[in-house]
């Protein structure tokens, strides 16, 4: 080999500006004259590399340039101008087609679901998509790395020692591999790693016996592929070949680049060292060893590009990321070789305030007209939060590495439609479906979103049966509360239901797969009036779902409907979405593999936490690690080596600023392995950003400090005081005057949670139903009230699972209080009336109320009975006055307020439905006449007790002046419903002293 040509091969070291670099340098070597570019031909290694070398050539042309033919590849893929650019008019006759990416993703998921269902096992449909991503990237390394299947099935599983699930797993993977490959020679196709590599070998024999009569120059291509090191190699030796490497490590002494490997096994034990793959430098390497070059071969680029960093970073960079057992010499190093001035760190308490900071970093920047901002991370969450605080001062930020299809408008309607019709139609699904921005969106859409919202107040509380039929039955509901909501909403919701029936129809049998997806879109159609397939992101769900269809036959083999809302979302998962260029110019948001080769004046490497940046290790579930290693594979460890790679390329401009927040979505954050290298060699000389943390809190910071929200206390005129008030109502108005001030005086209504838990109220009202029904039959026979409660849990409006959870509680105790009434009645006790309607006027105030049930006593008086679907109220809180309903329902009585019944009340009861403390029975009696201790009233001094504390209230609140105090008697307030609006945690607990006064 001593008489070859010398290799062309340069490298821009990552100070040196990669793409204005590469420009000048191509400038100043071929274009002598107008034509001297245009007929050579640069290949990149993606699009976003393209771009940035023609911005790069558009600064560098003073008077205009004729830009040369370019071509880009990726890591799997071949973009449709490699073709074109390298096509010697026979190139790759004779090397089949690529496999679909879609095909062999769908086909795969079946292969896996049919072997699994094989081995009478099965699998979800999103699971066996996921397996199938998975199997295929395994299948794309062993393709890259040159390995076949003959060479696979060679190794055996025993002799390395593994588990018997990684040896089932390995057996499993040959077996799929086996299909895949008849399937692919069935439809004459090969895998696209397989023709890159035939196509790129195809490509280095023709130029190595006629190479081309132009300038070909690969530049920014670090992938350590077999195929593509040949190929960079036969370029590097044409005549008119060069290859141009980014951020190859040219200071690294000799003895440390020997050291990171790869190391071949020694002979006598067969033992390999182990390659320092984690090291940024480590895949440079390898792809130099697979081009047959040595490092001292490679020459310095003539030209550096003016936004990059001074030579000694690269140098300082190179120390700080040496091999574990060389970090020692930090101890030693001078300043210089430890430098990283122009670099500065953030470090934020959370995910929100990095966003903020680095924004507001990105915005100062840009006052300079001659700065670029490149924002650079692998946290898309982060991204997006960047980029919408960016938008506070107007600034469009092109995230460049996109956003996934599941997380934009159209993903999350069309999610948000499978969901809501998979599941039948629960309420929080259907809603959020109804209330998205794109149904009905143009003149029509207040009118639309007026019915929902009152589809919505019907829905809320406990989930009605599923399916339409269940929406259907809670319209027919016959509810006195909510008969004019229902007749309001019936028309529009019979032309709504009429768009959602057919597909609803298709879940009563085994789902038609075709079908179902002409159903789908049919549907979003219809919802969104076309405008679901609008915009970038539309655009990207049609094709999908296009896909889909005409591959109907490579859907899943075993689905079920509620698996539906999983599956797209796995597939969605891999679809990225990059809006149309149109951002600020100067400003970029990148991913990792975005930012390579890119430049600006101010880089900001945001992130850098451990399994961000860099990322975790996912292993891979086919194949053992022991195999990886036996078959050459990569290590799955070599992507921190890559990430770390990318962190040393961005760390060359001329301002870095590396940020990092101690918590991010998860919980709290380690600092990323790369960060804490950086800190250990520059210690305090690695200096935060003077002046971050003090815009931060300043961005926000009122001009005056803002007063302390007092307690609420409104003083409602005394008209709007003079108002007839319910039994129920006066323990409000004594613990917590300002709940019954927003209540009965400016009329906010609480509403239920939609989709909610029964909640004490909802059960209450329901028994009081099945009660007052019963007690109409006027024989009060067990037999007939249990007939009534069956009667309730037969209702199509009731969701199964409630009528399962809750109906043997409730027939319980249903059953004991027939029994007790029944033994009561043996003893000469009669029921006077159920759920009866009464009123009286008492300190001028016209109180009413509703009696659960009056009884008759033997000896002629009045029993009044409450009943509690939960504990019964304390002695305690009746005898200190906050909790009076017995007693002022009993003064109503005596005063003739209920129709037909007289006398004077001498018993007082809760009859409870709860369990009885310490036994599994339900259904308990208690009296707050009765007991033990100093809070027993005298059932002689009940009425007088109520109505006592009754005018007390009455004469503060109602006909007086008092302030409508919130939380006046807190623990008696038991009830949020007004929390938010009294502003609650604004005020509650700030002054101890205070609320002690007040109280």
């Amino acid at each position: 080999m001593s008489d070859r040509r010398r290799p062309s091969i340069y490298n821009i070291a990552a100070h040196g500006g990669f793409a204005d670099a590469l420009a000048q340098g191509l400038i100043d070597r071929f274009a002598k004259n107008a034509f001297g570019l245009a007929r050579g031909l640069v290949i990149l290694p993606n699009n976003r590399a393209q771009r940035a070398l023609q911005e790069a050539f558009v600064r560098l042309s003073e008077d205009g340039l004729l830009l040369p033919q370019m071509a880009v590849i990726g890591d799997l893929d071949l973009d449709e101008s490699i073709g074109v650019a390298l096509d010697s008019g026979e190139l790759a006759l004779d090397i089949p087609a690529a496999v679909d990416p879609m095909d062999r993703l769908l086909t795969l998921a079946q292969l896996i679901q049919k072997e699994i269902r094989l081995r009478d096992d099965a699998i979800l449909a999103k699971d066996a998509l996921r397996l199938a991503r998975e199997f295929a990237s395994t299948l794309d390394q062993l393709n890259v790395e040159e390995i076949s299947l003959s060479d696979l099935m060679k190794t055996e599983p025993e002799s390395l020692d593994l588990s018997s699930h990684w040896q089932d797993s390995y057996r499993f993977f040959l077996i799929i591999a086996e299909k895949w490959r008849q399937q692919l020679e069935k439809w004459q196709r090969v895998d696209q790693a397989v023709r890159r590599n035939a196509l790129f070998d195809h490509i280095a024999k023709n130029w190595k016996t006629s190479p081309p009569d132009h300038f070909v120059v690969a530049a920014g291509i670090t992938t350590s592929a077999p195929a593509i090191a040949r190929f960079l190699e036969t370029i590097s030796f044409m005549p008119q070949g060069l290859v141009v490497l980014p951020d190859l490590d040219l200071i690294m002494p000799d003895e440390e680049w020997a050291l990171l490997g790869p190391f071949e096994p020694d002979l006598d034990s067969g033992y390999a060292k182990r390659a320092q793959e984690t090291h940024p430098q480590y895949h440079m390497k390898l792809l130099l060893d697979r081009m047959s070059i040595a490092r001292g071969e490679i020459l310095r680029w003539p030209r550096t590009g003016e936004s990059g960093a001074v030579a000694k970073r690269s140098r300082a960079l190179s120390n700080a990321f040496a091999i574990p057992k060389l970090t020692v010499r930090w101890q030693t190093l001078e300043s210089s070789e430890r430098s990283l001035a122009g670099v500065q760190t953030i470090e934020a308490r959370n995910s929100a305030e990095e966003a903020q900071t680095i924004a507001l970093l990105a915005r100062e920047a840009l006052e300079d007209p001659d700065q670029r901002v490149a924002i650079v991370t692998p946290d898309r969450s982060l991204a997006t939060r960047i980029s919408s605080h960016l938008k506070r001062w107007d600034i469009q930020v092109d995230d460049t590495a996109g956003q996934p299809l599941a997380k934009l408008p159209e993903g999350v309607f069309f999610l948000n439609l499978l969901a809501a019709v998979a599941d039948g139609f629960p309420p929080a699904e259907f809603l959020a479906l109804l209330k998205h921005p794109l149904v009905k969106r143009g003149e029509g859409r207040l009118q639309w979103l007026g019915q929902v919202r009152k589809l919505d107040l019907l829905l809320r509380g406990p989930r009605p049966a599923p399916g339409l039929a269940g929406i259907d039955a809670l319209l027919k509901a016959d509810n006195h509360r909510t008969k004019k909501l229902q007749e309001a909403i019936i028309p529009w919701w019979q032309s709504t239901r009429t768009m959602f029936e057919p597909i609803a129809t298709l879940f009563a049998a085994p789902l038609d797969w075709p079908k179902l997806l002409d159903q789908l879109r049919q549907l979003a159609e219809n919802l969104t009036d076309g405008a679901i397939w609008a915009g970038p992101g539309g655009r990207e769900l049609a094709d999908l779902l296009a896909k889909l269809q005409i591959r109907a036959e490579m859907g899943p083999i075993r689905i079920k409907a509620n698996e539906l809302p999983g599956y797209f979302e796995t597939l969605m998962a891999d679809i990225s979405v990059r809006p149309p260029y149109g951002g600020h110019p100067r400003i970029a948001l990148y991913g990792l593999l975005e930012a390579r080769l890119q430049q600006s004046e101010l880089v900001i490497c945001c992130g850098l936490n451990e399994g961000s940046w860099p990322q975790a290790i996912t292993p891979d579930p086919w194949l053992a690690p022991m195999i990886r290693k036996s078959l050459g594979l990569p290590a799955q460890e070599r992507q921190i080596g890559l990430s770390a790679h990318d962190l040393v390329g961005a760390m060359g401009a001329k301002k870095v600023i590396l940020s990092r927040a101690h918590r991010d979505d998860s919980g709290p954050a380690i600092a990323s392995r790369f960060l804490l290298r950086l800190k250990g060699m520059c210690g305090d000389n690695l200096r935060e950003h003077p002046q971050a943390r003090a815009w931060l809190s300043a961005i926000d910071q009122p001009e005056s400090e803002p007063a302390p929200y007092a307690r609420p206390a409104p003083l409602p005129s005394k008209e709007q005081r003079h108002i007839p008030i319910s039994v129920t109502q006066v323990d409000s108005l004594i613990a917590d005057p300002y709940s019954f001030y927003a209540k009965k005086i400016m009329g906010f209504a609480a509403l239920d949670m939609i989709d909610a838990d029964p909640s004490a109220a909802w059960r209450g009202t329901i028994i009081h139903d099945i009660l007052e029904q019963w007690a109409k039959q006027d024989d009060y026979a067990p037999e007939a009230l249990h007939e009534r409660a069956q009667s309730f849990l037969q209702d199509p409006g009731l969701h199964p699972l409630m009528r399962s959870l809750w109906a043997p509680r409730l027939l319980e105790g249903l059953d004991w209080i027939a029994e007790t009434l029944a033994e009561g009645r043996k003893s000469g006790r009669e029921p006077l009336a159920s759920e009866i309607y009464g009123k009286a006027e008492i300190a001028g105030i016209e109180l009413s109320g509703i009696a659960d049930r009056i009884d008759r006593m033997p000896d002629g008086g009045l029993a009044i009975v409450d009943y509690k679907t939960g504990g019964a109220p304390s002695n305690k809180a009746v005898a200190e006055g906050y909790n009076l309903q017995l007693g002022l329902l009993a003064a109503i009585a005596e005063l003739g307020g209920f129709k037909d019944i007289e006398g004077e009340a001498v018993a007082f009861e809760y009859w409870s439905l709860a369990k009885t403390g310490g036994t599994d029975n339900f259904g308990y009696i208690r009296s707050p006449t009765k007991g033990r201790g100093d809070n027993i009233i005298a059932a002689d001094a009940m009425v007088d007790h109520a109505v006592a504390r009754f005018n007390a209230a009455a004469d503060q609140y109602l006909k007086g002046t008092e302030p409508m105090t919130a939380k006046l008697h807190p623990e008696y307030a038991r009830y949020a419903d007004y929390d938010q609006l009294m502003r609650l945690e604004e005020w509650y607990g700030r002054a101890p002293a205070e609320m002690a006064d007040d109280e």
